[in-house]
């Protein structure tokens, strides 16, 4: 990937957040304070990891087994998140997996599009957001998500997603009401606990799909461009070891190596210690020294 290509990429992923932390420093005391940070923190926390635990390593990969309640706990997460129902999610991310960065792939930045510049952009605006718009939702739910469309339960929390985008900005709303006090505290629960958190987290998922296809280190050998981006690793739950997971789609952990910060990975450890996860998914070292590259490209 050429410098150009690099730089629009971390201007697009770091700009609005650079926007976000100079908003927060700007109306401080005068629209936001620590009250309306916790909350944000908490959202984030909470639904973040719905999509990263729930979503994509139990439901979507299977990396380990719980409780069905612990389940339906992490679909109602995820689906507060505001990304999709988890039968559809799950589907579409299946398929991204079968497809990955070629024909078929519903959110790669590179099937269909060329190498220069503008294509560039093109690819990395179809990955981030623009697939929404033309593909997301179309994986066929019978093929893909099977196994979700057994569970009644499932199926149910499904169909909730809309009463859910609802309360994903009123239970915050409510809570800034309680906390803050009035008006002002149900605004600004509803803006910085549930839009502000809702679009955060959702360009850092997006960003997965996107710069994590772009930009970043190869470790293993993998049939896609898959990329590690380090610096994503802890606002994203572990996500951004994305190479690491695309060699080993069911591993729990993405993150491989100690220095590699895995909040997901550290969430299932907790939950394997606390007896409510099982059938925890561990690649052992000579398994992953098989898939080495001799060196890591960037």
């Amino acid at each position: 990937m050429s410098r150009t290509h690099k730089i629009v990429n971390l201007i697009g992923i770091v700009g609005p957040l650079v926007g976000l932390v100079a908003a927060i420093g700007l109306l401080w005391d005068h629209g936001v304070g620590s009250t309306q940070l916790v909350m944000l923190g908490v959202g984030y926390v909470l639904t973040g990891l719905g999509i990263t635990v729930g979503y994509h390593r139990l439901f979507t990969h299977r990396s380990f087994q719980t409780y069905r309640p612990v389940r339906y706990a992490f679909a109602i997460l995820g689906q507060l998140a505001i990304e999709g129902n988890v039968i559809t999610w799950v589907a579409d991310h299946r398929k991204h997996h079968q497809f990955s960065d070629h024909e078929g792939d519903p959110h790669s930045p590179h099937a269909g599009f060329g190498d220069g510049v503008l294509e560039a952009l093109h690819g990395l605006w179809h990955a981030h957001t623009g697939w929404l718009f033309s593909l997301e939702g179309r994986a066929e739910q019978a093929k893909y998500a099977k196994d979700l469309l057994q569970d009644r339960g499932m199926r149910i929390i499904a169909k909730l997603f809309f009463p859910m985008i609802i309360a994903s900005l009123l239970i915050p709303a409510l809570i800034g009401w309680a906390l803050i006090g009035g008006w002002y505290g149900f605004i600004s629960g509803l803006i910085w606990g549930g839009a502000v958190r809702i679009f955060l987290l959702h360009h850092i998922t997006f960003s997965i799909n996107s710069i994590c296809h772009f930009w970043g280190r190869r470790r293993f050998r993998s049939e896609d461009e898959s990329r590690n981006v380090w610096w994503l690793s802890w606002i994203s739950f572990g996500e951004s070891w994305h190479n690491n997971h695309h060699a080993f789609p069911t591993s729990a952990f993405h993150g491989l190596r100690p220095r590699e910060l895995d909040p997901g990975a550290l969430t299932i450890w907790t939950m394997e210690k606390l007896g409510l996860a099982w059938q925890v998914v561990r690649i052992p070292p000579e398994k992953q020294s098989r898939k080495l590259v001799a060196t890591h490209s960037s």
